[in-house]
């Protein structure tokens, strides 16, 4: 039986790419990163996807008139593919219509907060700066807004007084490395959508 087909969408290091094609690697993840997008042609997620040998289309934004026609380019080459899920893994951008309607339910995202609290950017600084004593992770599925589609898993970071953002960082890209995967092969395994 082949192989459910993921879309792995990153803007920057790729760490959470890292960790769901680490999770395949060791079994933890029955399923296949058969593509990664990227909206920035320099981000070293694209050197770990070559080292990997997944297929990658990244492109900028900016050599496109508008947001619907590279997001009509993407649904072309996801549908080329064949990808069955969409997995954003620090896509810093909000996805539209054009994108999200043909992989309405099987597109989910990985957020450093425990939505609906700090969404948005840097929502490890909002939770320092707000003096919150308990923050995390939450994958959800994705909609037209911010942070705002359905939350399929959470799980909790706590902060101290002492704790730097430094410290936070870590602790919450260690809970995403874990979660994450996790998900994926729960929803994957269920052959759930929203």
């Amino acid at each position: 039986m082949s192989k459910v087909k993921l879309a792995v969408f990153a803007s920057g290091t790729g760490s959470n790419y890292d960790a769901i094609i680490q999770a395949i690697n060791h079994g933890k993840l029955d399923a296949e990163v058969s593509l990664l997008v990227c909206d920035k042609p320099n981000a070293k997620v694209i050197d770990k996807a070559r080292q990997n040998g997944t297929p990658t289309f990244a492109f900028d934004p900016k050599q496109y008139s508008k947001k619907e026609v590279f997001e009509a380019k993407i649904v072309d080459v996801l549908q080329e593919a064949k990808i069955e899920w969409i997995i954003l893994a620090g896509y810093m951008r909000l996805i539209g219509h054009t994108l999200l309607q043909p992989f309405e339910g099987k597109m989910i995202n990985i957020h450093p907060s425990l939505l609906p609290s700090f969404p948005g950017l840097d929502a490890i600084g909002q939770a320092l700066e707000t003096g919150v004593k308990v923050s995390g992770v939450t994958v959800h599925y994705v909609d037209a807004g911010m942070d705002t589609g359905n939350i399929i898993a959470q799980e909790v970071v706590y902060i101290n007084d002492e704790t730097t953002r430094e410290e936070l960082e870590q602790a919450i890209h260690k809970v995403e490395h874990k979660l994450y995967p996790e998900t994926i092969q729960k929803l994957i395994s269920r052959g759930e959508s929203s």
